[in-house]
């Protein structure tokens, strides 16, 4: 593979390419993949069209400064990113179990970054360059730019920027914060003097100027008592990451102030095509061939990302606070290119994965509203209710799908990233529905109910399950018109804040009745820049006010999660343990409606009794008979042991044995 396509990984790289020294040096705690699917590409491709030279340190060896050194000084600073996910994520399982593999990492293999990797990495260049530059950035630093809690450590922790010692913190998509930065730094203003960019975060004194209207939302030695001071602090972070109404947030540290500029606007539609234009060798770097690649490619090597940003705004996703509510979509002359590239790749077998994003089915702002009033502040687009000002039109979309559909060597276009089913569904037109059952599901839609309790759907930010339901019946209705026999997986999720044992239970029973059995269930995840992180932290939902009862017990959570896979047999003593505490016995049983078999006890085994409850005497009938046999088995293996036996002993009298 030609080393040339990529950006320098090396001195030599460098020194090939002409280059004395580098602009920037991006340091990231994923392998270097140069596809759109991942940041550190996105924005130094970016870099690079904006006339700067980037190189890649990718998964630097952490634990001394030398791979620190492997460029030299950069000429403008250090861009630090902790890769595609939080690092945390990346290491530990919800129940905080060391995972034993990193999909983004070279042949999977885990502990190729550290814990905290930002800080970790930025440590490091201080510790080699003192004061050079360092700007970071990407999802870790991110969700944590703001006092967050931290569920490792079970406690709300400072900024990332203050814990890193880092100049400046780029947050949310930072194409253009980032050039702007770069083209400050290459006129000669100090990193400490740009403090007028949107988009990002630094530390000044207090008797700085900021140069936006600005709000305050509190002091760390207040937040860090969590409660209602940390739960008012996060809603109006909240509130204000809109590019059009957000102002300035300032949070006190000491006699340092924290300053979060207001949020840099979505990409237009032509800008978005340019970044998607760019070179990206679409694979995974050729040093990590002989480890057997990157994991993290194969699923989005023949995907494309169409859209960007989420007005469904979940509670318990972070995309509302990273990539921002507002929607934005690529042209279809750009999507259709990238399609074009991916088909032309050697090893394309005519199926395009997905064209989808954040959420597949949107590809225009919810209301003409927002263009000159932003996002709404007090109103979810979706929840509980379609909003009456949203524009429900998937017809663009349709279009687009098909037309990938006519590229040549292309056979089928699948859709497997989220549908919004209830955006879905306030559409008065179902002929993109149609179209999806029939041409774009690769034999199972995968959908996110999440849960059946409305009040725990409510505090999702989910719609009711009854609008699941009329959509699940209208898919198959669609799956039967088009003689396909296909299926829905729905992902569903335990434990989350406000979400009872009786929820859990009353979503066992459902998933019965609607014979359902999930391989799979999560369990909630309190990761940074959520509301439902802060409900689960507080016990409050933070743009609501109101008191939530939130499962933080280990063993609860067990239980919760066996019920949603009840059928399991070794969940069996788990899910009667919930029923008993919940009073629901009636579901332990033999009934068609019961969840789970009584345990079997010493004193009742014998018998079995149970056994002839169901089917009466064609059941005993149906035993009796398998005794039966099984006696006649035993007869004729007798039978046939005495014919060996007189045999040999034949055999013995005619050798003189």
């Amino acid at each position: 593979m030609d080393r040339t396509r990529f950006l320098p990984t090396t001195k030599k790289d460098m020194a090939e390419r002409g280059w004395q020294e580098a602009d920037f040096v991006y340091v990231t705690g994923d392998a270097y993949v140069d596809h759109p699917s991942f940041g550190v590409s996105i924005i130094s491709r970016t870099l690079e069209a904006a006339g700067f030279r980037v190189a890649i340190l990718a998964q630097p060896d952490y634990r001394d400064t030398r791979d620190f050194c492997r460029f030299g000084r950069p000429r403008l600073g250090f861009l630090v990113s902790a890769g595609n996910i939080d690092s945390m994520v990346a290491h530990y399982t919800v129940s905080k179990k060391k995972r034993t593999y990193d999909y983004y990492s070279p042949g999977g293999k885990a502990g190729l970054r550290p814990d905290r990797a930002v800080i970790v990495y930025c440590n490091r260049i201080r510790e080699s360059y003192g004061d050079v530059p360092i700007v970071i950035g990407g999802l870790e630093a991110s969700l944590r730019r703001f006092a967050h809690y931290d569920y490792w450590q079970d406690r709300i922790r400072r900024s990332i920027l203050v814990d890193a010692r880092a100049d400046i913190l780029s947050y949310g998509m930072g194409e253009r914060t980032l050039v702007r930065i770069a083209e400050l730094l290459d006129r000669g203003v100090p990193v400490r003097k740009i403090r007028d960019v949107r988009g990002c975060a630094y530390l000044c004194a207090a008797e700085d100027k900021i140069h936006f209207d600005h709000v305050f939302c509190g002091e760390y030695d207040e937040l860090k008592a969590g409660g209602e001071a940390y739960a008012s602090a996060f809603a109006l972070q909240y509130k204000e990451t809109d590019s059009v109404r957000g102002r300035a947030v300032v949070e006190k540290y000491g006699e340092k102030w924290l300053v979060q500029t207001p949020p840099s606007p979505p990409l237009s539609r032509e800008e978005l095509d340019r970044v998607y234009a760019l070179p990206y060798a679409r694979t995974y770097h050729p040093d990590y061939e002989e480890a057997g690649g990157v994991p993290a490619i194969a699923e989005v090597r023949f995907s494309i990302t169409h859209n960007r940003g989420c007005f469904g705004a979940c509670n318990f996703c972070a995309i509302a606070f990273h990539q921002g509510r507002e929607v934005r979509s690529r042209s279809e002359e750009s999507v259709l290119k990238e399609a074009r590239l991916i088909a032309a790749l050697p090893d394309f077998k005519g199926y395009i994965h997905d064209v989808g994003g954040p959420t597949a089915n949107f590809r225009m702002p919810a209301c003409d509203r927002q263009a000159e009033h932003g996002v709404c502040a007090g109103r979810k687009c979706l929840s509980p209710t379609p909003c009456r000002h949203l524009k429900v039109d998937h017809s663009e979309y349709a279009a687009l799908l098909r037309k990938i559909e006519e590229i040549p060597r292309v056979k089928r276009v699948f859709v497997r990233s989220g549908i919004r089913f209830d955006y879905l569904l306030a559409d008065r037109d179902d002929s993109f529905f149609r179209q999806l059952v029939e041409r774009h599901v690769s034999g199972q839609l995968k959908v996110a109910p999440e849960h059946c309790a409305n009040e725990t759907l409510r505090l999702m930010g989910k719609p009711s399950v009854e609008v699941y339901e009329r959509f699940r019946r209208k898919y198959f209705e669609l799956c039967h018109a088009c003689g396909l026999e296909q299926y829905l997986v729905p992902y569903l999720m335990s434990s989350h804040p406000g979400s009872t044992l009786e929820d859990a239970v009353t979503m066992a029973e459902w998933l019965k009745k609607e014979g359902y059995s999930p391989e799979q269930v999560q369990d909630f995840y309190p990761t940074p820049g959520t509301v439902s992180t802060v409900m689960y932290a507080t016990g409050i939902h933070p743009l609501t006010g109101e008191r939530v009862k939130v499962c933080r017990d280990y063993h609860e959570k067990q239980l919760q999660r066996a019920l949603l896979q009840a059928g399991k047999p070794e969940n069996a003593p788990l899910v009667r343990e919930a029923l008993r505490l919940v009073g629901r016995e009636d579901l332990i049983g033999y009934g068609a409606h019961c969840l789970v078999r009584p345990e079997r006890t010493s004193a009742s085994a014998p018998s079995k009794k149970p056994l002839f409850q169901k089917g009466g005497r064609a059941a005993q009938t149906r035993r009796t008979g398998e005794s039966t046999k099984r006696n006649g088995m035993q007869k004729k293996a007798a039978e046939r042991r005495s014919r060996a036996s007189k045999k040999t002993n034949d055999s013995r009298k005619k050798t003189g044995r």
